[in-house]
């Protein structure tokens, strides 16, 4: 390592020369990993499917090349954790194999400290992991799904969505400043085949002291007046003592009612196209509908949004412990134990997942159990290399 590429580093406060020198060792097979697991991840995830749809539904390249690149970050935040696992576990296998960590010792210094700069990249990757993968993957999904079903003509051809439940809640401030949520309004429906809903009720609480009830055989939205046309139906208007004021009945009638209804319903979003934010708001609706497995399979995609970045850091840890035990690994030994650690730590995953959307384990344990097993295995490896150093 030569001294122009050590001193890149001196702008950064409270680096040593040796963690400047290790960070550089850590960071080149992390760019290595990031190139080899993403483009790996790829090209079997997206790669082929596109090939064939360019061959056989005619998409076109454009679109196929538009899609590959939104389809590119949910591959880079996989290949986030794998690359830290890969560049801790060389790095540290190297410096443990060229004697460069007797060295350290042999001038005082612990092995706990030639491991902070591992630590350091783990968290700044856990933390570059959390915000790609919550803020720019699901609108990339969402938007990658949508430009591939309109290439092919496929707008949700056999889309139809049943029992819509769609809640919206209000705030009234009281006179001590305390806040106060409300149902402001409930809407429900038959069904939505992505253009007309079927079967409405919708109970509306929103005006103070005016309550009314409207079904309605169907309805759209027209997006011209921005307001819902609902077809053959009936307004009841409740008087605040709970009977009825008037009834009218009607073959066409324009409210003026949100639309976030048929967004809710007509976005077909995948957990994947969804943040954890829309996937939290998503979830109080689907409660609503007493759908236990769909709620705690929900429940555990949300916790594993949260856990997904903190593998970054285990993985940083276990590299980190088996990197610097005292023997020589070449890099294909090195990376023949990434891959067996990778496999082992996803097949737990889906088990554990499994086992929550089961309802065997509780959601929180269900997507962190893998982190928690991985953590305590990477803390008990770095002691035990401690010790024979």
């Amino acid at each position: 390592m030569n001294n122009k590429q050590i001193n890149g580093f001196n702008a950064i406060p409270g680096f040593t020369l040796m963690d400047r020198y290790i960070t550089i060792e850590l960071l080149l097979p992390f760019l290595f990993g990031m190139g080899l697991f993403t483009s790996l991840a790829l090209s079997i995830g997206t790669v082929f499917d596109l090939v064939r749809r360019v061959t056989e539904s005619g998409l076109p390249i454009l679109i196929a090349l538009q899609i590959l690149a939104l389809k590119l970050p949910g591959f880079i935040v996989l290949a986030f954790p794998m690359s830290m696992l890969l560049a801790a576990l060389m790095a540290y296998s190297r410096l443990a194999s060229d004697s460069e960590l007797i060295a350290l010792q042999s001038i005082g210094v612990q092995v706990y400290r030639m491991v902070i700069p591992g630590f350091i990249l783990s968290l700044v990757v856990t933390g570059i992991t959390f915000f790609v993968s919550d803020w720019v993957v699901p609108a990339a999904n969402y938007q990658a799904t949508v430009s591939l079903e309109k290439a092919v003509n496929q707008d949700n051809p056999n889309f139809t969505e049943k029992n819509i439940i769609y809640p919206e809640y209000g705030k009234i401030k009281h006179s001590d400043g305390n806040e106060e949520t409300y149902l402001s309004r409930l809407f429900y429906a038959d069904q939505f085949d992505g253009k007309k809903m079927q079967g409405l009720t919708i109970l509306d609480l929103s005006q103070k002291g005016v309550n009314q009830i409207v079904t309605a055989n169907s309805a759209t939205w027209n997006i011209s007046d921005n307001r819902w046309d609902f077809y053959n139906g009936t307004i009841y208007l409740i008087a605040p003592d709970g009977s009825y004021q008037n009834i009218v009945h009607f073959a066409h009638q324009q409210l003026e009612l949100p639309r976030s209804p048929i967004d809710f319903s007509s976005r077909g979003k995948d957990y994947a196209e969804m943040s954890i934010q829309e996937a939290r708001d998503y979830l109080k609706i689907i409660k609503l509908s007493g759908n236990e497995k769909k709620i705690r399979k929900l429940e555990v995609r949300i916790q594993e949004k949260i856990a997904l970045p903190f593998v970054c850091l285990v993985f940083g840890l276990i590299g980190t412990g088996l990197g610097l035990r005292p023997k020589n690994n070449n890099r294909a030994t090195s990376f023949g134990i990434c891959v067996g650690l990778i496999f082992a730590h996803y097949l737990l995953s889906f088990l554990t997942s499994s086992m929550g959307i089961w309802g065997v384990l509780p959601p929180i344990l269900a997507a962190w159990i893998p982190n928690l097993l991985g953590l305590i295995a990477g803390v008990l490896l770095l002691i035990q290399s401690s010790r024979l150093t």
